[in-house]
């Protein structure tokens, strides 16, 4: 029989792929707290920057960055006809110490191009610089923003991947806390939504997973969040109040410590009567969805059709 690494195709692929992983590997590679410097957080920073070139945008968007009362944003809007009834707006990922809007704009353009909708995109401050609630506070700001150009809250889609899916969730508690509406719909790809790492996959998958590691979510935990209660909603919203939320999508991989922040997060919706699905792609790793390859393509029509069945569009 043969096997995966003798197929010619496989080798291939593999091969394309070893830049963008490499730079993604140097994004995850914090140690301990201490590579938090400055330095540290500067070269991750970059290194975040260097995978969203790699991974090249999808053909026929538009890019428009703006200035949202002093915060980066940008549109990525389909260059074809589209729905302007409905919007995404983004959350991208970095643990709350890196990410960017060059980083998100491979998924950003992902989305907008199996949606059809205008996606919305923002750099919220940085920890350990700007540490928690300050990128809560910029998610807000950017909801509210769409608020004001007359969105309803149910024609907005927000998503985001790993900590961005931390942030998309910790909005909605937010917003509900507040008595505001909800979205009509949560997409997250492989959400960071435990802050404590209690889960079994942060052992179990420790040796499959080719980005993240545990010195890694205790580093950037630490940078945002030192000194709070990471079993509160605001930082771990697994542990929050589901009840009343929209429909969730959940996208994990096989090869990642987070995959049981995704299966007890779908765990807890469902039990909360929440709208769930969650998919779990084999052999796929933290937030695959960007990179340019089959799955990840297969696993963004998904998305698309999701949300197609829930907005009723």
């Amino acid at each position: 029989m043969k096997r995966p690494q003798d197929d010619p195709s496989a080798k291939a692929e593999a091969k394309r792929l070893a830049p963008m992983m490499k730079a993604l590997k140097a994004i995850h590679s914090a140690a301990s707290p201490e590579s938090m410097s400055p330095d540290d957080l500067e070269r991750q920073r970059k290194g975040q920057e260097l995978l969203g070139r790699l991974v090249t945008p999808m053909v026929g968007m538009s890019w428009e960055p703006f200035d949202l009362s002093g915060m980066a944003a940008a549109w990525v809007r389909p260059d074809r006809g589209h729905d302007r009834r409905h919007a995404v707006l983004y959350c991208h990922g970095g643990g709350y110490t890196s990410g960017n809007l060059g980083y998100s704009r491979p998924i950003a353009s992902k989305l907008a191009g199996v949606t059809g909708f205008e996606v919305l995109s923002f750099e919220y401050r940085l920890a350990p610089e700007h540490p928690y609630p300050a990128a809560v506070e910029d998610a807000l700001k950017a909801w509210d923003y769409l608020m004001y150009l007359g969105y309803g809250a149910r024609d907005i889609v927000v998503a985001g991947d790993s900590a961005g899916g931390n942030l998309a969730l910790v909005l909605a508690h937010r917003l509900k806390a507040t008595g505001r509406r909800l979205p009509g719909a949560l997409i997250l790809m492989s959400p960071w939504t435990d802050m404590t790492a209690s889960g079994r996959s942060y052992q179990e998958r420790a040796e499959l997973d080719p980005s993240l590691t545990q010195d890694y979510i205790q580093a950037v935990r630490a940078a945002y969040a030192g000194g709070e209660d990471w079993t509160a909603p605001g930082l771990s919203p697994l542990f929050g109040d589901l009840r009343g939320f929209p429909p969730v999508l959940i996208q994990a991989g096989t090869n990642e410590i987070l995959l049981s922040d995704s299966v007890r997060l779908r765990d807890r919706l469902v039990a909360a009567g929440v709208p769930c699905r969650l998919e779990v792609w084999r052999g796929m790793w933290h937030v695959f969805q960007m990179f340019p390859i089959k799955r990840a393509s297969e696993a963004m029509d998904s998305i698309g059709r999701f949300l197609l069945e829930q907005l009723c569009i």
